[in-house]
């Protein structure tokens, strides 16, 4: 009863933390989509290429987050700036690595066919290639998001905006009456967003995937 009579007392406020979440969640990720994807088809048919790529994205995800943060605090300062882009350097590997995977399964057939009806390098990978590889770069994109929306959580530690906030603030103060509270509410927080945001890329499967290719 004291959590939810907490919940009852602070919901315009942990609602405005979930919306800062959500929103730099969806910020980094996007753009961490537009940097991977731009790679994963720059280098997919280069194997040296892509094999560096891979290489950098997966140093970047083991560099621990509040090292990172650390780091950025010389550099970028304190706030949202320095977590967006850690976000998008974490959020890079699943997008770039999936991206690849899903242009070199493309069936050589097709794209031998495309090729035979005069199509150029970029129209068969914009018109063929791309939409064949979509759900397997849609996937990528996905998990991206679940990481990137734990990893915002600790962006509270360099005054980052988001559910962190009560979670480090709970925890500061832990044996006060509140502090389970604020941790519980901030972790459900997160968790809460996490089903929101895969539902919503269920619904982007159906949406943006042919039915031939599901």
């Amino acid at each position: 009863m004291d959590f939810f009579r907490y919940l009852g007392s602070r919901w315009d406020n942990i609602l405005e933390l979930a919306v800062e979440h959500a929103v730099v969640t969806a910020l980094a990720v996007a753009l961490a989509t537009l940097i991977g994807v731009g790679l994963g088809m720059a280098t997919y048919d280069r194997p040296r290429w892509r094999q560096a790529v891979v290489t950098v994205a997966s140093v970047f995800l083991t560099i621990p987050s509040l090292a990172l943060f650390g780091l950025f605090i010389s550099v970028l300062g304190l706030g949202t700036t320095p977590v967006v882009v850690a976000l998008v350097m974490y959020s890079l590997l699943p997008i770039v690595a999936n991206t690849i995977v899903g242009l070199r399964e493309v069936d050589p057939a097709v794209v031998e066919s495309a090729q035979g009806m005069g199509m150029g390098r970029v129209q068969r990978l914009l018109r063929i290639e791309l939409p064949l590889a979509w759900p397997v770069i849609l996937t990528g994109i996905r998990v991206s998001t679940l990481v990137a929306l734990g990893i915002v959580a600790l962006g509270a530690y360099i005054l980052g905006p988001g559910l962190g906030n009560d979670i480090f603030a709970g925890l500061s103060r832990i044996s006060s009456p509140n502090a389970l509270n604020l941790v519980l509410g901030g972790v459900l927080g997160v968790v809460l967003l996490a089903v929101l945001f895969d539902l919503f890329y269920v619904l982007l499967n159906r949406v943006t995937t042919s039915r031939g290719i599901r």
